[in-house]
């Protein structure tokens, strides 16, 4: 058996505006990157070893990134219903993929680490909402593996 494990680090900033004050008052553009990689815009390539590249993208990374970008999505939206405002938001998220010995494999579990820095709201109730963005997320409900949040709030 071999493990492969992936990170992709997601970045999403209120850039000198409001933040998540109101549900129209924030962009949803984010940039998600990969270890070295320097952007999106790179092609995909096969995620097997023998044609890894760091700078490309395997499907394990990309699976990784939606499951990031649709759960921040979700959390600045649910945010801006209940008070929270959300500067800030960093995720290093990571997703473990386990080979058998016949070379087949599956992805284990993902875990989100997203690092938030609110303006003003309560850190408790930031916190909480991570637990609905989870529920409410398409991806992570589309999967047949655990996706684990450890969220972190700083300010408030």
């Amino acid at each position: 058996m071999a493990d492969h494990n992936y990170r992709t680090f997601l970045h999403w900033s209120a850039d000198g505006g409001e933040g998540t004050k109101t549900y129209r008052s924030f962009a949803r553009t984010h940039t998600i990157t990969a270890k070295t990689k320097s952007g999106a815009e790179k092609p995909a390539i096969v995620a097997t070893s023998a044609f890894h590249s760091l700078d490309h993208y395997n499907p394990d990374e990309m699976l990784l990134a939606s499951l990031s970008s649709c759960h921040m999505l979700w959390y600045l939206h649910l945010c801006s219903e209940n008070g929270v405002v959300v500067v800030d938001y960093r995720d290093e998220a990571e997703i473990l993929l386990r080979l058998d010995a016949k070379g087949e494999g599956k992805v284990e579990r993902a875990t989100l680490h997203p690092r938030v820095r609110i303006s003003s709201g309560d850190a408790k109730v930031a916190r909480a909402l991570h637990g609905d963005a989870h529920q409410k997320c398409f991806v992570a409900n589309s999967v047949n593996f655990p996706v684990q949040c450890e969220p972190e709030i700083v300010g408030g």
